[in-house]
Order: structure tokens, then C-alpha cells, then sequence
């Protein structure tokens, strides 16, 4: 497609990348905005969201590297390379990081860990969205070989050297498929977090949602590097999905405390 939006001399700047900036910062952008109104401190919500990023970015790298293992451990140079470090990492890595420091940074803050999982829930599904669609200016994360007419065709070779996609092959637009899902996942739990009744619910939902998604998704996924297991037949993003699906309905059917205080709107 497009994988590099423009050259300023040696810099490259590519869309991924760009997009990618432009769904977390449009994201946080909303949960800032919205923290106020579920009893949440605007500035400890922003500081939550930039600190975290640059945990989840870290986390989805390590996640990239020991899924990859064989590969890295053989080029050890690579784990320290700028293809590596442009990279986004595997997305559950960096969901495992930014939970981890959402725990720590709610405990010291003494904020309502599920009430901040509430509230970043739709902003997630915002920011995820908008990065998948990067995924499709770079012809990463790309799908099996199809036949149905809406399969497509990528002929960038930067394409092919930076994420060894298949050129003029037609293929599953993955990409595509878990952008629409994320931007009507972010549509439903908006919809949702106006008529939430327990703490958690958001979340839950959320985790249903997406878990249902990717796991979905994953069967038409053709990229490596995903953890195959059961002779190929199963994905570790499977069985995480499936672990999310779980915990999603946990937390919707029992709420997981009292409702937290929604102030009316402003």
C-alpha cells in the first residue's frame, strides 16, 4: 500500500508509525476529556496514558522478540536493530504491559483500577482502530491467500523487505476487518458507558468484544511470528483471546463492586 509516508533526507517517516501516534494521542485525548465526568482526575488519567505508552510500547517489543525467538537468537544484533525498534511489537504484549502499570499506577494514586479500565476501554478500540489501519499502509499483520472478491493486492516492495508481505498475491484484508470491528467496538461501548450500572462492566465488555474479534480474525491471519500451536491450528493470540472472553464475562455478569460515581455531564 503505502508503508512510508514521506523522506526528510536519511529520515524516513513511515504511516504506520504515524497513524499509530495519531490513534493513541486521539484516544487519550478522549479519555481526558471524559475522565471528569465518571469522578476521575483529568491529569492523573493523562499522566497514566503517556507513561503508559511508552511501558506498552516496550512490553510489545519483548513479546515480539520471544515469540520470534529462534530468529532473534540466532541475529542476536537484530533485538537492538532500528527495523526492531520501529516496530509496534505483538499488541497482547503491549495490553499485558499497559495492565501491569495501570495496577501499580492506580494503587499508588488510590484511583478505582476498574473505574480507569472503564473509562480507556472505548479510547482503546479508538486508538487501536485508527493503528490497524496503519497495519494496512505497511502490509503487516497481513492475511491468507483468498479468492473473494474483496482480497487484496500489495505490489510495494518496501512492503515485502520491512514485513516480508506476499506481493501481488491476493489476500485477506485482516488489516481491514479488525479496524471496522475496533471502530464498532468503540461505537458500542460509548453506547454502553452511558447506561453502565457496575464498575467493570466497560471493560468486560470490551474484553468480549475484542477477545470474540481477534479470535475470530486469527483464522485468516498469514503472517508468522504468531506462536502457532496444535500443528498450526491454533494461535497464542487464541488462546489469549479465549482467556479475555473469560475475564470479560466475569466482570460483566458480576459488575465487580458497586457502581462507581458517573457526574452528569457538563
Amino acid at each position: 500500500m503505502y508503508p512510508i509516508l514521506f523522506q526528510i533526507g536519511s529520515v524516513t517517516i513511515y504511516t504506520y508509525g504515524v497513524l499509530a501516534a495519531v490513534g493513541f494521542l486521539l484516544g487519550l485525548w478522549y479519555a481526558y476529556h471524559r475522565a471528569s465526568r465518571v469522578g476521575l482526575d483529568p491529569n492523573r488519567v493523562w499522566n497514566l496514558g503517556i507513561y503508559g505508552i511508552l511501558i506498552a510500547l516496550g512490553t510489545s517489543k519483548i513479546w515480539l522478540i520471544l515469540s520470534d525467538w529462534d530468529y532473534f537468537s540466532a541475529n542476536p544484533r537484530q533485538i537492538f536493530s532500528i527495523a526492531t525498534f520501529q516496530s509496534a511489537g505483538v499488541f497482547y504484549g503491549g495490553i499485558l504491559g499497559g495492565v501491569l502499570w495501570v495496577i501499580l499506577y492506580t494503587h499508588f494514586q488510590k484511583m478505582s483500577f476498574l473505574a480507569v479500565l472503564d473509562l480507556v476501554a472505548a479510547p482503546v478500540a479508538l486508538g487501536h482502530g485508527i493503528g490497524r489501519l496503519g497495519c494496512f499502509a505497511a502490509g503487516c499483520c497481513y492475511g491468507r491467500p483468498t479468492h473473494l472478491p474483496w482480497g487484496i493486492t500489495f505490489s510495494n516492495p518496501v512492503a515485502e523487505k520491512i514485513s516480508g508481505t506476499p506481493l501481488d498475491v491476493s489476500l485477506h484484508p485482516t488489516q481491514l476487518y479488525e479496524s471496522a470491528a475496533e471502530f464498532l467496538n468503540f461505537g458500542l461501548l460509548v453506547w454502553l458507558s452511558a447506561k453502565r450500572r457496575l464498575t467493570g462492566q466497560i471493560i468486560g465488555a470490551y474484553f468480549i468484544l475484542y477477545g470474540l474479534e481477534r479470535g475470530t480474525i486469527e483464522f485468516f491471519r498469514g503472517d508468522p511470528g504468531r506462536t502457532l500451536m496444535l500443528h498450526d491450528r491454533l494461535s497464542l493470540m487464541q488462546v489469549v483471546s479465549a482467556a479475555l472472553v473469560v475475564t470479560g464475562a466475569f466482570l460483566w455478569l458480576r459488575g465487580h463492586g458497586a457502581a462507581a460515581p458517573i457526574p452528569p455531564a457538563t
